[in-house]
């Protein structure tokens, strides 16, 4: 089975080429950094138009790639959901129009799930079950996986997510738009001594997380470091960095380790933008080999959002006969919701 994959979720356009047999033949994918990086975040009716002029290029691009026509096609698989709006309805438009034209099954994908699964196309695999990180942009979750669609929340962020907070942060200490890569940058030239931030919610008792309180301590820190003009030198800047990133990995490590012990599973997964966190791969993986289990992760290219995801996740569910869907969007869409396959 050939499965075209089509992302559109934010801020990103992303088309992959899946096959059942051949694994992932192509994918392409254009960013909208830039184009939002004027405004400092992302503009919603500017995305939407981006993803209307970057959808068919990139599908033709991605077919040429892998040497297959649009008769070649199978299936086609795009983002339902959550994500924006209008941007979804690109994606969701452009596939159900291909499918209805080629005659062909047409499959909405939930976002989640497909970073979600996005591990299972790197190699080494991971098996069913495991314990999942789930450290997308505006998703913090640890889930245990027993299958597709079989996926239990056992604690989440409360507030902001790892990866938001990260970006609100990177703002507050003057950092351009997308400033959360830069930031986890910025934090390998810092010093790990010099301060100390707090660990939310590290001793709650429980598997949930909360982030948002590390930026008004961030805020409050950067103004007790301010010299008479209210600037931040640059080695300065970039310790506070430091602190601010070994507080998230701290945090999402000791709370990770915590849930493979209360589900009793010796594999994690690890999926979404902030699993290309370089100091938490570091941290996981150290604590991999201390306490004897299996980690896992996506190809970096996969952790952000992309085509190959969806068109996987579309492929693991058609196989398993799932029924084709209907044109539709879900900009807000809870993932226990899915049905198991």
């Amino acid at each position: 089975m050939l499965v075209l994959g089509i992302e559109s979720s934010c801020d990103e356009t992303g088309v992959a080429l899946y096959d059942t047999d051949g694994g992932l033949l192509a994918h392409q994918l254009h960013t909208q950094m830039a184009m939002h990086a004027e405004y400092g975040g992302v503009v919603p009716e500017l995305a939407s138009r981006d993803h209307i002029r970057r959808a068919i290029p990139l599908t033709e691009a991605c077919l040429a790639e892998a040497g297959k026509t649009l008769a070649d096609l199978d299936a086609i698989a795009y983002t339902q959901g959550p994500g924006l709006g209008g941007a979804l309805l690109v994606g969701a438009s452009v596939a159900n129009a291909l499918a209805f034209g080629l005659n062909i099954p047409v499959l909405g994908v939930h976002h989640l799930e497909g970073h979600l699964l996005s591990p299972l196309l790197a190699e080494p695999k991971p098996e069913f079950p495991f314990l999942a990180l789930l450290v997308s942009g505006g998703h913090t979750q640890l889930m245990a996986v027993r299958g597709v669609g079989d996926y239990q929340i056992l604690g989440e962020t409360l507030d902001d997510a790892a990866g938001e907070a990260f970006d609100k942060t990177a703002k507050l200490l003057g950092l351009p738009y997308p400033g959360g890569p830069l930031l986890s940058r910025l934090a390998e030239e810092g010093d790990p001594a010099r301060f100390t931030l707090p660990r939310p919610m590290l001793n709650s008792g429980d598997l949930d997380m909360s982030f948002s309180g590390l930026k008004t301590a961030v805020l409050t820190l950067s103004k007790q470091v301010a010299d008479a003009d209210g600037q931040i030198d640059e080695q300065t800047r970039k310790d506070i960095c430091r602190a601010f990133q070994e507080a998230i990995v701290e945090v999402l490590t000791k709370k990770s380790l915590a849930a493979l012990k209360q589900c009793g599973m010796k594999r994690l997964v690890v999926a979404g933008g902030v699993g290309a966190n370089k100091q938490l791969r570091a941290a996981l993986d150290e604590a991999a080999r201390r306490r004897r289990f299996d980690v896992f992760y996506p190809p970096l290219a996969l952790c952000t959002d992309n085509g190959a995801m969806i068109a996987f996740a579309g492929a693991m569910r058609l196989q398993y006969a799932q029924a084709p869907g209907s044109y539709s969007i879900k900009p807000r869409w809870d993932l226990s919701s899915l049905p198991a396959v």
